[in-house]
């Protein structure tokens, strides 16, 4: 007996050893991180969306953990998506910037980069990407088969992830045509596509642990939706202003040029439908995998509403009470929608905890019980997702933005500053606002709290390190 006794105890070493994990549960949990592409704070009806509803977001938000207070990476894709794989902040994070490759892809995160999918991968997870990547153009270092993901379906080039009819798709390392679009063919729409894929990777991997991060396209300019959701809204607001785009005679149709829409507010509307309809097809999925207990499910956006394509946030309400859009560093262009969903675990409610997009890496290397040290910006949430009362809390949080002239910002406590026109001296100003009294940033308290100003701005001095693809500031006017 006492054989069968030393081999059971080797098998469970080896077993615990493939998936170390922090909690007492026989296998780790699976995680499902859904990324909304340019969706805004109030775009959703649980955070305020009057004009239409997402019953399936709700729902998860009416089980799990509603953040008022979170913040995405960037305020545009590439680097609010670096900041989430890589758990630092714009000021550390490399790819600070939506920066080009030509003919396909944008600048690739290096090879030494941990990534998020990296970690759970070396903890024996099984990963899968599903939507748009722009971390690296393909076969670069930056792709994401070679960044920790065992499976990948969708668009590498976010600049290409502009169409929705496109003429191929990434499935792993293949480019895969897709006749019904070849041309001027819309036969075949790529997020219907992308969310199947998804689905297969919840069915195929229910018996083992799994990252499943779903970056859609959705709702992102181009405003296209199928005829089905489109329906739905036609001629429910009013007076339409037509989107005017490139033509099937031009250059840019499907290579990055957004697409003609009459219809965009039924179209957007219609966009955000469809993407609530695939968040309730995913927690359906993992209900009939039988996972669903056993899953953190995270729903948030990469940064705040565009007015691209036809788009009209102001119509909607979609930076809710705040202040900007995409490409600003006020408010409306970096506070999005969080919710963490993981019935097992997580109790229901709403927290004003101060987070954002860097924060996952060290949260989730917590709970799966990764004890690798790396250095990152971020600090675990997992005490209080376990009701925990000791949680840290950030000294500040710190983003940097190098379009529209250079921008700026930290926010420590209730105080935030931002500084504008960084690349110019001569118009580089800096704005103070107390966001608990103010959160729409309507009034600039600089010149009434002197002494305020000067502390965040020597914080904001030393927030970030030099970049050499990036150049900012300073940096960029000593190469000009």
């Amino acid at each position: 007996m006492k054989w069968r006794y030393l081999i059971g105890i080797l098998v469970l070493t080896s077993l615990f050893s493939q998936c170390k994990v922090a909690v007492n549960d026989e296998r780790p949990p699976n995680v499902v991180f859904i990324l909304a592409d340019d969706l805004g704070y109030g775009d959703l009806s649980c955070y305020g969306q009057t004009k239409f509803s997402t019953p399936n977001i709700d729902a998860l938000a009416k089980g799990g953990l509603v953040f008022t207070q979170h913040y995405s990476g960037s305020t545009v894709c590439a680097p609010s998506r670096s900041a989430l794989l890589t758990g630092l902040h714009t000021g550390h994070t490399f790819i600070r910037g939506n920066k080009e490759v030509q003919p396909e892809g944008q600048y690739p995160l290096a090879d030494s980069v941990i990534t998020l999918a990296e970690i759970f991968k070396s903890n024996g997870y099984t990963t899968g990407m599903f939507g748009k990547w722009g971390l690296g153009y393909p076969g670069s270092e930056g792709d994401p088969m070679k960044q920790g993901f065992d499976t990948f379906t969708g668009f590498n080039c976010q600049r290409l992830g502009h169409n929705y009819f496109p003429p191929s798709l990434w499935y792993n390392d293949k480019k895969v045509a897709i006749p019904e679009n070849d041309g001027i063919g819309n036969g075949s729409y790529a997020p219907d596509r992308i969310h199947q894929s998804a689905l297969d990777f919840i069915k195929t991997n229910k018996d083992r642990p799994f990252f499943l991060y779903l970056p859609t396209i959705i709702p992102h300019a181009e405003l296209v939706a199928p005829e089905r959701y489109m329906e739905k809204y036609r001629g429910k607001f009013g007076e339409e202003k037509a989107h005017v785009g490139p033509e099937p005679s031009d250059k840019t149709y499907k290579t990055g040029g957004y697409t003609s829409q009459e219809e965009p507010k039924a179209a957007f509307a219609a966009m955000v439908t469809l993407l609530d309809e695939q968040v309730g097809e995913i927690v359906q999925a993992l209900i009939e995998a039988g996972v669903y207990d056993n899953t953190i499910i995270i729903f948030t956006s990469d940064n705040g509403p565009h007015v691209e394509g036809g788009a009209d946030p102001d119509y909607f309400d979609s930076n809710g009470a705040f202040r900007g859009h995409k490409r600003d560093l006020y408010e409306g262009g970096i506070r999005v929608p969080m919710i963490v969903h993981w019935s097992a675990r997580v109790k229901p409610g709403k927290t004003n905890h101060l987070s954002a997009f860097w924060d996952f890496v060290p949260t989730f290397s917590e709970i799966i019980g990764d004890e690798t040290s790396r250095k990152v910006d971020g600090i675990s949430f997992y005490p209080m997702l376990k009701g925990e009362t000791d949680q840290r809390k950030h000294q500040y949080l710190y983003w940097e933005f190098h379009e529209q002239g250079g921008k700026q910002a930290i926010r420590k406590g209730n105080w935030k500053a931002l500084r504008l026109d960084v690349n110019d001296p001569e118009k580089t100003r800096m704005e103070l606002f107390n966001i608990d009294d103010d959160m729409s940033e309507t009034k600039d308290l600089s010149g009434t709290y002197p002494d305020t100003l000067r502390a965040m701005e020597h914080l904001m001095n030393n927030a970030r390190q030099t970049n050499p693809v990036f150049r900012f500031g300073l940096e960029t006017r000593e190469i000009n």
